[in-house]
């Protein structure tokens, strides 16, 4: 250990090191690590584009690099646990040295040619294990999934690596329409007669082809891979592909079973409704601290924020038109004996020395045993009821002021003079892409109404399931229940959000008034809305009084008749 007079060189001389890592309160067999590193004396050779991969491979799938990647994650999204981080863009946090300790990693100052990378819900998950693969030279891939129907999983059919991306989706030349012909006067008359002529009809010539689809690729190794995350990834790429059957061998994603050592951080949770989160960090009970997990998602306006799991955001559910929800890892990506890269099957994966946790689990547990199941699996010891109801409305919180960001995003919009946005109809409102997508939040807002159910449902919670509770000695449940009630009411008039109205003043809302306005916030997603609407503020209120812009009646219409489906917490089936 050095001391403060000692002089610490920015980089280590070259040789052989020890490394010694020592875990507190860890077994014998697992107390003390040791490695040595060998450091060289001048730069590895920097990599180059090879012939017939996007980059080049040295490395393969297995325990060390699942284990680097998780570590990855973990520390690319990391702060304090009482913080909710929030950043307009994945390259945000990418372009941290602070946390990306892959930052510049191949030497060619890739992380500093200002990349635009704004993920999705859908695209993070594969956003950030291709980033991962592309620096440390491992196999990736993606599928093109369809979106299931009304009764059936969403399906693959196609499946891209970066040794056979979409070749057949090069630029195509196609004619612009051709003008109308042009008329030119007739030549100037010789005879009497040739005033009568008709105007000559003037064949232009044809115009030029119009090229579509993504534009050529650039040269160079880093400018290949963000036109590849951009134009290949991203334009495939959706909530389906996280929804497939848990059994489907055709898929980029595997179930694992429902316990601590496999909900690592990498691993991506698919809700049936069509949100994807990536575990973060997992926080270990202790004392009279109830365990937590973090996962980081992303938004259609780019916003990647980091959550706690908790019911009100990792929804859950059991329908065959809903997919095949839950935790779920990637799929291992390997070469055969020919260098031809091909996925793990479920099988394959069970019998793995390296992974071996394919898992059926959350295809057989009702809704209620899956939560029951996570909570045991965050903390296995009893938790204080008293904690527990606090730690559900610390949540609750945190997604509130995260709606605080996605309604002022709509109200920049109204004011930048785009005119209303189009609204699609149906279950579209969901899944669709533009303004409306963007900036409109019916699956936020969906979420939301759950969560508030579930905060104050909770102290019926603890009376269905008092022996997950350390319950006071001497108390009953009824008494418990009437103090959990107690705790929520002051809970919810002391914690506040506050957002900005039409003209830019800020009004302030306790949670309390949040959940009073529940059955106003079943038609507060359209973004063509004032801010003061989407919050749920009555007419001829002083809050009220700032509003200018409302929906077009259409809208409102359509939206009256699709006001059951979050009455109901019900998302319909897709067409």
């Amino acid at each position: 250990m050095s001391s403060a007079h000692e002089f610490v060189p920015a980089a280590p001389a070259a040789g052989t090191w020890h490394a010694t890592l020592v875990r507190e309160r860890a077994p014998a067999e697992c107390s003390t690590i040791t490695r040595e590193i060998a450091v060289r004396d001048r730069e590895p050779p920097r990599p180059t584009a090879t012939p017939g991969s996007l980059w080049p491979l040295r490395n393969v799938w297995g325990l060390s690099t699942e284990n680097l990647y998780s570590a990855w994650i973990e520390k690319l999204f990391d702060a304090p646990l009482d913080a909710a981080p929030s950043w307009k863009a994945l390259h945000e946090v990418l372009r941290d040295k602070s946390r990306n300790m892959l930052f510049n990693h191949l030497g060619l100052r890739e992380d500093e040619l200002g990349m635009i990378i704004r993920p999705d819900c859908a695209d993070l998950p594969y956003f950030l294990r291709a980033y991962f693969s592309f620096k440390m030279g491992l196999p990736f891939g993606y599928a093109k999934c369809t979106r299931g129907t009304a009764d059936s999983a969403p399906k693959c059919y196609e499946w891209w690596n970066i040794q056979n991306y979409e070749d057949s989706r090069q630029t195509m030349a196609v004619p612009a329409p051709a003008p109308a012909p042009v008329q030119r006067p007739a030549p100037e008359a010789a005879a009497p007669w040739e005033m009568f002529r008709q105007p000559v009809a003037s064949i232009p010539t044809p115009p030029v082809a119009k090229p579509v689809g993504p534009p050529p690729r650039p040269p160079g190794l880093a400018a290949g891979f963000g036109h590849f995350l951009r134009y290949y990834v991203a334009d495939t790429v959706h909530s389906g592909s996280g929804r497939t059957a848990l059994a489907d061998n055709n898929t980029d994603y595997y179930p694992v079973p429902l316990n601590a050592e496999n909900l690592r951080p990498g691993t991506t949770y698919a809700d049936p409704y069509g949100h994807l989160l990536v575990l973060a960090k997992r926080v270990a009970q202790s004392g009279d601290e109830a365990g937590v997990f973090f996962a980081v998602d992303a938004q259609p306006d780019g916003t990647v924020a980091r959550k706690r799991f908790w019911r009100g955001n990792f929804l859950f559910a059991q329908d065959p038109g809903l997919g095949g929800p839950g935790f779920k890892r990637f799929r291992p990506i390997v070469r055969d004996k020919s260098g031809v890269m091909h996925r793990l099957t479920n099988d394959e994966i069970a019998k793995n020395q390296y992974y071996g946790d394919f898992s059926l689990e959350q295809g057989r547990l009702p809704v209620e045993a899956f939560y029951d199941k996570m909570d045991d699996v965050m903390s296995p010891a009893p938790l204080d009821p008293l904690r527990a109801i606090t730690e559900a409305i610390t949540s609750l919180d945190e997604q509130v002021k995260a709606r605080v960001t996605s309604v002022e995003n709509g109200r920049k919009f109204l004011i930048s003079g785009k005119g209303d946005a189009t609204m699609p109809d149906g279950p579209a409102i969901f899944e669709t892409t533009g303004a409306w997508e963007d900036f409109a939040t019916p699956s936020r807002d969906l979420r939301l109404l759950i969560a508030l159910d579930v905060v104050r449902g909770f102290p019926d919670r603890v009376v269905r399931r008092p022996e997950r509770y350390a319950m006071p000695p001497g108390k009953s449940v009824a008494a418990v229940k009437s103090e959990l009630e107690g705790v929520l009411a002051r809970e919810l008039s002391v914690r506040k959000i506050s957002y900005l109205r039409s003209n830019g003043s800020p009004w302030t809302l306790t949670l309390k008034d949040v959940i009073d306005r529940t059955t106003d916030l079943e038609m507060a997603y359209n973004l063509n809305d004032c801010a003061e609407l989407r919050w749920g503020a009555a007419e001829k209120t002083e809050e009220a009084s700032t509003c200018k812009r409302r929906a077009p009646q259409a809208q409102r219409a359509k939206m009256t008749n699709y006001r059951a489906w979050f009455h109901e917490r019900r998302r319909p089936p897709r067409a």
